[in-house]
């Protein structure tokens, strides 16, 4: 199993990160579509990996093996890249119709998808960690849930980007682990960018009023959320287990909130502290060691 105190904290500050972007997210689809802004927050986080990679790379570096090709950054990117494209695009076209609160909560969700899907690959998490998923999935409620849940058109479009999200843990998990990161993100957003900039270029009217009226939120979502969140991700999971990665990385929903009350004045209510106090309890209680099990090899494409 892996066991390293880099994963939990690289994993923690990409749930920070994540965390103040929600809102960006959100407000960017006042002005521009959805495979727009995936569209330029996926070249841009590829523009700034590849021109910062020489001071990344010595930032997250690691053992990695020289026989690694091009060709396989490229499969590996690509796959990671789409999947990731994908699940984005559906949180995005969730977003026009879900409040941003309860797309956290549904997003959120890939904590329960990650161990199922998991259990494919003969992954078994521990008994801590399956109550540390239930502890925060009851966090996330108290959280994000102000007026009860009734499913509506969107959340079942952001319950498909959930899915999308468990996926793309799983191939960073299974195909990544091997890979220089800083690379790696880089080639995966490229492949984003390039799905997203058809599909923006086809579907889409490019709307460069629209495009000047949020690129501070286009900005912060490819270089904090992208280049610093999902490459932190892909190092995190290098020393985490997939389900233990996803908990923490749910952490997000905590730092949004408390993003809002130190930056908008927004006070946390006796049930939004709960929420926090549940999903804190809960990533502690996930990383309890129980016995000595073995992690099952990555397997390579």
């Amino acid at each position: 199993m892996k066991r390293d105190a880099r994963g939990p904290i690289a994993l923690i500050i990409t749930a920070l990160v994540w965390g103040f972007a929600f809102s960006a997210q959100s407000n960017a689809m006042n002005h521009v579509g959805p495979y727009t802004f995936v569209f330029l927050r996926s070249l841009i986080t590829c523009a700034v990996l590849f021109a910062a990679l020489p001071f990344l790379r010595k930032i997250t570096k690691h053992n990695t093996e020289n026989s690694v090709s091009a060709r396989q950054y490229i499969r590996v990117g690509f796959i990671c890249g789409t999947v990731l494209a994908l699940a984005t695009v559906l949180q995005q076209i969730g977003l026009v119709t879900t409040i941003p609160a309860k797309s956290g909560f549904i997003t959120a969700l890939y904590i329960i998808f990650v161990p199922i899907l998991g259990l494919l690959f003969r992954q078994r998490p521990t008994f801590t960690i399956w109550i540390g998923a239930l502890l925060s999935l009851c966090g996330l409620y108290f959280l994000c849930m102000k007026t009860g849940f009734a499913l509506e058109p969107g959340d079942l479009i952001t319950l498909s980007c959930a899915l999308g999200f468990a996926v793309h843990i799983i191939a960073v998990d299974r195909l990544g682990g091997s890979l220089d990161s800083v690379i790696l993100s880089a080639v995966q957003f490229a492949a984003a960018a390039l799905w997203t900039g058809i599909l923006a270029f086809t579907l889409e009217t490019t709307n460069w009023s629209g495009i000047s009226a949020c690129w501070i939120e286009i900005l912060y979502a490819a270089v904090f959320s992208g280049a610093i969140g999902y490459t932190l991700q892909i190092v995190g999971q290098k020393y985490t287990e997939p389900t233990l990665a996803a908990l923490l990385m749910c952490l997000e929903s905590v730092f949004s909130a408390i993003g809002g009350w130190l930056l908008l004045g927004n006070a946390l209510t006796g049930r939004e502290l709960l929420g926090c106090a549940l999903m804190l309890s809960a990533s502690v209680v996930a990383q309890i060691p129980v016995g000595s099990r073995q992690r099952t090899n990555a397997s390579s494409l």
